[in-house]
């Protein structure tokens, strides 16, 4: 029955991550989610069932338009099967909980905000304010312990990004330093300090590697919304075994 479970949590990760990819693409742009109906951005057909069953389409279509033969983008179903993948995954460690929905609601935000940062080096304040009051009352449902280390949290995760916008002159994106107060809500104070040096860890890698192969200069901006996503994904479902290791070496 667990696997049937799981199956199904996977499923509707995938159709949700396929809506997830027209949300993080068209609010930013300030377009409807619902009209008009998926489309090629090409040839401006409209898409139908076939083309939209998330991944096999992509992969029976050779990641083309069935019509004019442009490419379509790998996002599309990279974002489809990350978020299937952690959907299942967070009801495998949580099961049918509130903390679950507080999962679930975390993994939508962070892959919504991934498609539009890595599209539009953006992250959209009509997506923060959907989920916050989304995530506060799941906190409130399923709190931390102690219960206020949550506002603790935001308050720290928004102050210190906001320290760095200032003190870099702007170094620091306007919706990082929202994204953060979010996640402080989620994570509490510890795991969102951890979430920002794995974040940045993970940022000054991807940097490197990326000038390294475009042969551009320090200045060149990088998306940053993707590294925060991932260390806030690793520091939710393994935060405490991380700073257990830490620990442990000392």
């Amino acid at each position: 029955m667990e696997m049937a479970y799981t199956v199904t949590v996977f499923l509707f990760g995938l159709v949700l991550g396929s809506f997830f990819n027209v949300v993080g693409l068209r609010v930013p742009l300030k377009e409807s989610i619902v009209s008009p109906p998926s489309h090629c951005t090409n040839c401006k057909r409209q898409l139908t069932a076939l083309d939209l069953v998330p991944v096999l389409s992509y992969v029976c279509l050779g990641g083309k338009c069935r019509s004019c033969g442009q490419k379509i983008s790998w996002i599309y179903p990279l974002m489809e099967l990350i978020t299937a993948l952690l959907f299942a995954f967070a009801y495998w460690r949580l099961g049918f909980s509130v903390e679950f929905v507080v999962a679930m609601l975390l993994i939508s935000l962070l892959v919504i905000l991934v498609v539009s940062d890595l599209a539009y080096m953006l992250i959209p304040d009509k997506v923060l304010i959907f989920f916050l009051p989304l995530l506060l009352v799941g906190r409130v449902m399923s709190p931390l312990t102690p219960w206020w280390d949550s506002l603790v949290g935001a308050v720290v995760g928004f102050g210190i990004l906001y320290l760095i916008a200032v003190l870099s002159r702007g170094g620091m994106g306007g919706g990082d330093i929202k994204l953060f107060f979010l996640l402080g809500l989620v994570l509490g104070t510890l795991n969102t300090l951890l979430t920002l040096f794995v974040a940045a860890s993970i940022g000054m890698i991807v940097g490197i590697v990326v000038l390294r192969l475009r042969q551009q200069g320090r200045k060149t901006p990088i998306p940053f919304g993707p590294s925060i996503a991932l260390a806030a994904i690793l520091v939710y479902f393994f935060g405490d075994a991380m700073i257990d290791w830490y620990v442990g070496l000392w």
